[in-house]
């Protein structure tokens, strides 16, 4: 629960769905309202409340109808392929982007040696293939329209990590974090240099950080830090997505369960079989599911096709409807999403291919 452990932003603990409001309360994160909901429509990770809660959204739909700068900033951990996961807030960043936002995208080559023991000579092969992986997803890495760095070779990011350290004590981050490797401390105030780019590079503008609820640490230590460094930036806001749950009904994806996701680089026969190994919302058997209705908000076959694979809203809500009276059987549900996921990973990776040297250019990788 909540209260008997720190959040873990480097993945060592799972949250469960019933933390999720206490989570809310105890950090001061704000819900989404139905006003701001509708005036953001347009986002469909907003739009279908799978992004529940946010620190200063409201600045940026004001930035948005008034026609002034505003970024939105993440970036990837360059430890492994694109997964569920992953690509979640990949895409909320290219929403966003549409939306009006600059894109800046961080190499996270710094924390992946600090936390996975990654090499920059690995980290860079694994960056290229990540950063081709979201180009394919629709990020435009126009200059206008994005920038894009690794942690080790940005001066700037280094600079903001040393100017904000002078008013932050090791008791500070445990308190923060729990008790760390001084390497991981210094990661976080690396990232704190990320989050603030926008602004040391551009002036003050709103910044948006979309993520999961776990790394909420590092957005309250960086807004705590600007407060305190950068009187005349706006601090930086963030917007929080549920976490999906290992497809497979892990607690969550880890790659000791090799069965509770699937990477964009595994093949066809892989992805399909963990798909079709998926935890459902099925009753016990089809009488039962005639009679009772399925249970679609447990389904992680409904859910990855929510958050990544499904366009349609009103699918969506009909698949909902009928899976809840009994009239929509979870292996036609699940062929459906065999399918989709398929034609997506096969398109997917004919766009990536022809990306890799853009993405290898971008990073300045001979």
């Amino acid at each position: 629960m909540v209260d008997d452990f720190k959040i873990d932003p480097w993945g060592g603990s799972a949250i469960e769905e019933e933390d999720y409001t206490r989570l809310i309360k105890k950090f001061g994160i704000e819900e989404i309202s139905e006003s701001l909901r509708q005036k953001m429509i347009e986002n469909r990770f907003i739009r279908r409340k799978i992004i529940f809660g946010h620190r200063d959204l409201g600045l940026i739909f004001k930035a948005i109808e008034k026609g002034q700068p505003w970024a939105v900033m993440s970036g990837i951990k360059p430890s492994g392929p694109f997964h569920l996961g992953t690509s979640t807030t990949a895409l909320e960043i290219v929403e966003f982007q549409k939306m009006g936002g600059k894109a800046y995208y961080g190499i996270a080559d710094i924390e992946s040696w600090e936390d996975n023991g990654i090499p920059w000579e690995e980290a860079e092969i694994t960056a290229v293939d990540n950063l081709a992986d979201i180009l394919a997803l629709g990020l435009d890495p126009s200059p206008e329209k994005a920038y894009i760095w690794r942690q080790s070779l940005e001066p700037k990011v280094k600079d903001i990590c040393f100017k904000v350290s002078r008013l932050v004590t090791q008791n500070m981050l445990k308190a923060i974090y729990g008790e760390r490797t001084f390497g991981l401390y210094i990661s976080s105030l690396v990232q704190v240099g990320d989050i603030i780019l926008p602004q040391v590079r551009e002036g003050p503008q709103p910044t948006l950080v979309p993520v999961g609820i776990d790394q909420d640490p590092h957005i309250r230590l960086t807004r705590d830090l600007t407060r305190r460094n950068y009187k005349k930036f706006f601090l930086p806001g963030a917007t929080y997505h549920y976490l999906l749950a290992g497809i497979d009904g892990s607690e969550k994806m880890a790659k000791r369960h090799p069965n509770s996701y699937f990477t964009f680089n595994e093949s066809l026969e892989s992805i399909e079989k963990k798909v079709k190994g998926a935890l459902t919302g099925g009753r016990k058997n089809l009488k039962e599911q005639k009679e009772l209705g399925g249970e679609p908000q447990k389904c992680m076959i409904y859910k990855i096709l929510m958050y990544h694979f499904e366009e349609d809203d009103e699918k969506l809500a009909k698949d909902f409807e009928m899976c809840v009276k009994g009239e929509l059987m979870c292996g036609d549900h699940k062929q459906e999403c065999v399918e989709k996921v398929l034609k997506f990973i096969k398109s997917h990776k004919k766009k990536k291919e022809k990306l890799i040297d853009k993405a290898r250019s971008l990073l300045n990788i001979d």
